[in-house]
């Protein structure tokens, strides 16, 4: 059975951050408006690709139905949106639809065999019982080599209907490994193994969509890391990266999730945390583990260097979004920078940014 290729998947194909995807919106909705196209996220969708300018085709295909319709063809937009936006995932899971059709069909066809091997042998079981109960048994040696010869036929075919069986479960397994796989993939920070920027700005909107207390968002960026990197490289300073991810998954408390949220900075999102002390408390106990951790030559074991981090923490309020959350956080982180680094400093309320 062939293996399908691998696709690339939406995250990858937009992998711009939130300032330079923010400067892309701008320059899509002005185009959106102009053309009195309605704001739904197919259309979003198209025009931020449009404006990215990476898609010549698309481009093209959007100016010239611009050109030749007064309004946008719903029926074209949806068109447009599965050519150029989401054609990796649909080749994807036809792909994927296709080795499961496949591997249905080996196995109804093992199963229809096995079938009418039972019907033969049933039938040659039938006239071997009739045959004991004849006067004259003379047929009998032959009757008794059909029956023989259809329980081996049975056999065997329950033999091949076993194996396919269990190479239907190993494939099976292949499939939802890779299905696993594609989905840490989309999800993961690849050096780091935290959650990475994408699935953590989802996950952060579903933790504020219901009631907004017990969720404090902490930041951490560590201190000095461009000079890190310029006097060691760039393979110790991932050695580094790597260290904080692991730190963080060990070190979380229950319901809590961190992310990668940029190069050298990192999210965590605490739940059941009710005040900005608990979230203090974290992010000192955080921070002393960073300034307790060195850097090691491998081979030797010389010490060559510790490292700090700066944190920022606010509590999530009511009617806060992701936008207002972080913005109280990397205020509050900035804020520890000013002061000397290696320290935690809290957010303002929305009471004192309005103030």
């Amino acid at each position: 059975m062939s293996q399908p290729s691998k696709a690339p998947t939406i995250l990858e194909l937009y992998p711009e951050g939130t300032r330079e995807s923010a400067e892309l919106l701008k320059q899509a909705v002005p185009l959106m408006m102009r053309h009195d196209i309605p704001p739904n996220p197919l259309h979003y969708a198209l025009w931020y690709t449009y404006s990215r300018g990476e898609e010549p085709e698309l481009n093209r295909r959007l100016d010239k139905t611009l050109d030749d319709f007064e309004s946008f063809p719903p029926e074209t937009a949806a068109k447009l949106f599965r050519d150029f936006i989401i054609r990796g995932e649909l080749e994807e899971a036809r792909a994927g639809q296709q080795q499961v059709i496949e591997l249905v069909d080996d196995i109804e066809g093992d199963i229809s065999r096995s079938v009418v091997g039972s019907r033969n042998y049933q039938q040659s079981l039938e006239q071997g019982l009739a045959a004991l109960h004849e006067p004259l048994i003379d047929e009998l040696p032959h009757v008794l080599t059909d029956l023989q010869h259809s329980t081996q036929q049975m056999q065997d075919q329950h033999e091949k209907f076993l194996y396919r069986l269990r190479a239907a479960q190993d494939e099976i397994q292949h499939l939802r490994s890779q299905l696993e796989r594609a989905h840490l993939a989309a999800t993961l920070d690849s050096l780091t193994h935290v959650f990475n920027r994408h699935a953590f700005t989802r996950l952060l909107e579903q933790s504020l969509s219901g009631d907004h207390q017990g969720v404090a968002l902490v930041m951490l960026d560590i201190d000095h890391f461009k000079q890190f990197n310029d006097q060691y490289g760039h393979p110790l300073g991932d050695r580094v990266l790597q260290t904080i991810g692991q730190l963080l998954r060990e070190t979380l408390p229950p319901r809590a999730m961190a992310a990668r949220y940029g190069g050298e900075e990192f999210c965590v999102v605490l739940r059941e945390c009710f005040d900005l002390e608990s979230a203090r408390v974290f992010s000192e106990q955080l921070r002393l583990k960073i300034q307790s951790l060195r850097i090691k030559v491998r081979r030797t074991d010389q010490v060559l260097d510790s490292i700090t981090a700066s944190f920022g923490f606010a509590l999530a309020e009511a009617g806060d979004s992701v936008e207002s959350l972080l913005t109280r956080a990397d205020d509050a982180l900035y804020q520890a920078k000013r002061n000397g680094r290696n320290q935690a400093q809290p957010g303002p309320t929305e009471a004192e940014l309005s103030a």
